[in-house]
């Protein structure tokens, strides 16, 4: 039975329901933004075919990289002092992680096509696809051991040991050769694209943010049961 509102718990949850439609409220209109920005008529360059796919996958590639920061964060707590609701936050951001990197892995194999390339091992493609296997292992150890306890305990070694692959991802540039410094040096010079970039990036940290406020909030009265 749904907690009503009147109770304490039901009081305390009216700030998580208004921050949830704030965050999501915010997402929405930053997007808008960041599409209109786009598509104004000095904005030269920022809306080509093959750059265009940029304004999804660069916010979605930082977003994938952002939510791992804070599952390894959540999973260092839950190591270190087994916390339940660090656990809990850490199984909250996993799911929206998954979207996150499934996001940025297929808007870069469809930026790649626009060079005439296709897969070609890129690096960074290589980290997003392990950073999308990190964030569907921890889900899957999490459902599929009966302990509880020892199910959280596992996917928390997991997620810390795939922290290491986030400085790869940034250091993958320096160590080889790619397309993304092709695809970023198009865009990079353009104060609209800069402009575009950013409102998107927001909109979508605003709208993972949102989800993830919303599954926690979803989550704890089942951790209370």
């Amino acid at each position: 039975m749904p907690m009503p509102l009147s109770s304490p718990t039901g009081l305390a949850a009216r700030p998580a329901h208004r921050a949830v439609r704030g965050l999501a409220s915010a997402g929405v209109l930053l997007g808008l933004a960041a599409l209109a920005i786009v598509m104004l008529p000095g904005s030269a360059g920022t809306s080509q075919g093959e750059y265009a796919i940029l304004f999804l996958h660069v916010p979605a590639a930082w977003l994938s990289l952002l939510l791992f920061t804070a599952a390894a964060g959540c999973a260092a707590v839950t190591v270190a002092g087994r916390r339940p609701a660090a656990a809990m936050a850490m199984q909250a951001i996993a799911p929206v992680g998954v979207v996150a990197s499934v996001l940025a892995l297929g808007t870069g194999l469809a930026g790649q096509r626009a060079y005439g390339a296709w897969w070609g091992w890129d690096a960074r493609l290589v980290c997003a696809l392990v950073l999308l296997m990190l964030f569907a292992g921890a889900m899957a150890l999490r459902s599929a051991t009966p302990d509880r306890g020892r199910a959280e305990l596992a996917a928390a070694v997991l997620v810390l040991v795939g922290a290491l692959n986030i400085p790869m991802v940034y250091l993958t540039v320096d160590w080889w050769n790619t397309l993304h410094e092709r695809a970023a040096a198009g865009v990079g010079r353009s104060p609209y694209a800069v402009a575009a970039m950013a409102a998107m990036t927001l909109a979508f940290c605003m709208s993972a943010g949102a989800v993830v406020l919303a599954r926690l909030q979803a989550g704890a009265p089942k951790e209370q049961e």
